[in-house]
């Protein structure tokens, strides 16, 4: 029984419909089932289900003994750390993109936020994969605990897959900008006798995006640094975000950093522009040196107390934390 490099499906022949599947004639060619082939050569995606989130934890819960869960520093939220704590087993929190931010920021100061803001009581570390920072952590902690194999886990685009494939140059785990790649589990040969299991992608239960709209997927994305952009807002005056999201002052002034992807279009406007304003609007109020989070797109820091009106397609993609930057 062969399975997928790339997703870790089981290879078959019989049925082109079905996930795994191969041509008769080049499976002993390759071990690359079709569906990878043709996301690594033409970048044409086939969107399939996935396991359930809590399928995924269930497996590693019941079969682990240590695992990884990594979350890039752009999209730490509460529906992510919730994941995180259902795992049971040992584990260590790796947080993926802290070169994306400005360098003055002290890693320290994040890592004692993580702690108070969200109750992390285990090991955390940060890596970049993109500038190869950090990245052998894995194997240096799997030796030090003396653990021979261990699962990584974490949602669609943390990054997980990309590290892999760093760890061991001659993996070929799929990696792609959709939301639904690694389809099973896919046991990875590190050195010093070392496994690693990439695990299929943990979903957001709601997006900002459509999971086929792969170029605003690829716009969420920083791949380099990302130039925080401040704005100042007078009374209902507002900012809109990739024509999804509307943050609309209704205090004096809203004093804001936005901390996302650069590729975003973001613009301002004003209340003779009505752009939105037929989507789901959410009153808020956040104060000083809170961070407004929106999963999948990143945060905005209030750098003053303000009540908003936010026009979006559904509310639960919004919440309100204290900042790292009050540090």
């Amino acid at each position: 029984m062969s399975r997928c490099i790339g997703c870790g499906v089981i290879l078959q022949t019989k049925n082109k419909n079905d996930l795994g599947y191969i041509p008769n004639d080049k499976y002993n060619k390759t071990n690359l089932c079709e569906r990878c082939f043709r996301i690594l050569h033409y970048n044409d995606l086939k969107l399939v289900d996935l396991p359930k989130n809590q399928d995924v934890l269930d497996t590693i819960n019941q079969k682990g003994k240590f695992a990884f869960f990594m979350c890039d520093l752009l999209n730490i939220n509460t529906e992510i750390i919730e994941s995180y704590k259902k795992i049971n087993i040992s584990k260590c929190l790796i947080i993926s993109k802290v070169d994306f931010i400005p360098k003055y920021i002290k890693k320290e100061n994040i890592k004692n936020w993580l702690k108070e803001e969200y109750d992390i009581k285990e090991e955390i570390v940060f890596i970049s994969v993109i500038k190869n920072q950090n990245t052998q952590i894995i194997s240096s902690i799997m030796e030090e605990k003396n653990i021979n194999e261990a699962y990584l886990v974490g949602y669609t685009n943390s990054g997980k897959s990309s590290l892999i494939n760093k760890l061991n140059s001659e993996s070929s785990i799929t990696t792609s900008l959709a939301p639904n790649t690694t389809i099973d589990f896919i046991k990875i040969n590190l050195q010093n006798n070392l496994t690693i299991i990439d695990s299929p992608g943990i979903l957001y239960q709601d997006t900002i995006y459509d999971e086929n709209d792969i170029l605003f997927i690829k716009k969420t994305n920083p791949k380099t640094f990302i130039k925080p952009l401040t704005y100042q807002l007078k009374k209902g005056a507002s900012i809109i975000i990739e024509g999804v999201l509307r943050i609309e002052n209704t205090s004096d002034k809203f004093n804001l950093t936005i901390y996302m992807s650069n590729l975003l279009e973001i613009k301002k406007v004003y209340e003779k522009n009505n752009q939105l304003k037929n989507l789901e609007r959410v009153n808020l109020k956040i104060k000083r040196n809170q961070d407004l989070v929106i999963k999948g797109l990143g945060f905005i820091t209030s750098k003053s107390s303000a009540s908003l009106n936010i026009y979006l397609k559904n509310k639960n993609l919004l919440e309100i934390r204290n900042s790292f930057f009050e540090r």
